[in-house]
């Protein structure tokens, strides 16, 4: 029975209790090998952990856990380096605070090297660990999701202050310890502006949209057919289609638009150890604050969304930009890149993601609590769409409505109708466009099946008639002549005072 690392972070753990290992260990060599400074961002459970131990290993010289490895015969293994390796995700900041946490870590690591700090103060105590630590060799220097401190207090602006203001005299230290250090890798989810590693540390090198580094972490496609060959030679018999579904569901990340794509390394290594295709990674930790932020943004169409090559690295937490989050925090990824624009281009990457936030943020907007009903009555909907049935159609569009709040009607005229009616057709994973442009206007919303397109038009508080002439006024599905499938517009008022759709006609278009 094979034994899967599911949450196991410590590589000499992997090795020594016979758990998979995914050889990263050449990419590894490459890095450590080639440059002093680096940062690299990544989502959560994708890996970073993983990738410090293995290098903290490499350098304490532990041979025998690299037995099988690229790495084995490649490496010179007397060349041992003192490590200092910091997880402040366990640091125990938000009771003992930011300072005082790092102090008592300066201790904990300084004993492990076998060195006694004098130093009372934080600063002092960093300078010193390293000073003393290089007496048995230049210092490696790994830290392990720097930014927690930061990212865990995002809705309390005054602690963040706080905490960043521990951190650059903190970080502090690495500016001057040039001479002490070997190799320096810090990473995290978010790259924060303003956090003094990256104004201090000019020669950090980050790494995290580098093409020779983007598969660093996560799973290639060739990595995932020769890892678990056994497992997929068992599985295919019954499921011909496994190696197309998997990379539909868990692969397409990539940090660099050239790169190939991974899979999700988290919800692989799920699957192969349940056999069932589910939402293994959404549903280990989406924060609410990411939904709700969205929804307070008005935030849903995430389909082909543009942004600028430097926006996409840096982070302000005093000014919070959707896009820069999903992407950093691994719901968004890299699709294309303009360059002469110099504009990425980014959506969803796989359907575990899509699927996950689109029914989160369907039960964010019709203020249920997530998953409460949003698939029995979607699965309504996608019968009727099946069967041509726009009442049924209407219908399930009713019930999903029947939960805004009173005040919302009242106060967000058509938005939150639009938005709601978008994730629900977008919930059945169809083709769904927001507000279309034509020559003569924008279109609400075009669905698209494999027998027919839908044009919808919505109104509140008006009529039926308005919303249907208008798809015809304005010639909303006249682009679309040449097209085999049947063109069906669809006019619907909302009624603010019924809370519901008050009436909807249709027509077919010849």
């Amino acid at each position: 029975m094979r034994k899967y690392p599911i949450g196991i972070q410590d590589f000499g753990e992997i090795r020594n209790g016979g758990f998979l290992y995914i050889d990263k260990t050449q990419l590894i060599y490459n890095l450590i090998e080639s440059g002093k400074y680096y940062f690299l961002s990544r989502p959560r459970r994708f890996g970073k952990s993983l990738l410090l131990s293995t290098i903290k290993e490499i350098f304490s010289g532990n041979k025998k856990l690299f037995e099988g490895l690229w790495i084995h015969d490649q490496w010179n293994w007397e060349q041992i380096h003192p490590v200092i390796h910091l997880r402040l995700s366990k640091l125990d900041y938000q009771k003992l605070g930011l300072y005082e946490a790092l102090s008592l870590e300066m201790g904990v690591v300084a004993k492990e090297l076998g060195i006694e700090l004098e130093s009372s103060h934080l600063k002092g105590r960093f300078e010193e660990l390293i000073r003393k630590a290089s007496a048995n060799g230049r210092v490696v220097i790994l830290i392990d999701e720097y930014d927690k401190p930061i990212t865990d207090y995002l809705e309390d602006l005054e602690k963040v202050e706080e905490n960043r203001s521990v951190f650059k005299s903190f970080y502090s230290v690495l500016k001057d310890a040039d001479e002490y250090i070997r190799l320096l890798l810090i990473t995290g989810v978010s790259r924060f502006t303003k956090v003094s590693i990256f104004s201090d540390l000019n020669n950090l090198n980050d790494i995290t949209i580098y093409r020779k580094y983007a598969t660093i972490t996560g799973i290639t496609q060739q990595e995932l057919e020769s890892n678990f060959a056994e497992e997929i030679a068992e599985i295919q018999p019954h499921q011909p289609d496994l190696l197309s579904k998997l990379k539909l569901w868990y692969n397409g990340y990539a940090w660099h638009e050239d790169a190939e794509r991974v899979y999700n390394p988290f919800s692989v290594l799920k699957y192969m150890d349940g056999r069932d295709f589910r939402n293994y990674w959404f549903q280990t930790g989406t924060p609410t604050w990411l939904v709700n932020l969205m929804r307070n943004n008005r935030e849903f169409n995430l389909e082909n969304v543009h942004i600028g090559e430097n926006a996409l690295s840096n982070f302000s937490v005093e000014h919070i930009s959707t896009v820069q989050v999903l992407f950093q925090t691994g719901y968004l990824t890299i699709k294309g890149y303009n360059s002469n624009k110099r504009l990425y281009n980014l959506g969803y990457p796989n359907a575990e993601v899509e699927e996950s936030l689109t029914d989160a943020l369907l039960s964010a907007y019709r203020n249920v609590f997530p998953g409460n009903d949003s698939m029995v009555v979607t699965d309504d909907l996608s019968e009727a769409l099946k069967n041509n049935d726009i009442p049924q159609m209407i219908k399930a569009l009713d019930a999903l409505l029947s939960t805004i709040p009173y005040d919302h009607w009242k106060a967000e005229s058509e938005s939150i109708f639009h938005i709601i009616v978008h994730l629900s057709f977008k919930r059945l994973g169809l083709d769904v466009r927001s507000e279309v442009h034509s020559s003569t206007g924008r279109c609400d919303i075009l669905v698209f099946t494999d027998q027919y397109i839908f044009a919808l038009e919505l109104k509140l508080n008006d009529t039926a008639r308005a919303a249907l002439d208008q798809i015809f006024e304005k010639g909303y599905l006249r682009s679309y002549q040449s097209d085999s499938r049947k063109k069906i517009a669809i006019g619907i008022n909302f009624s603010s005072e019924k809370r519901s759709v008050e009436e909807f006609l249709v027509k077919e278009v010849e």
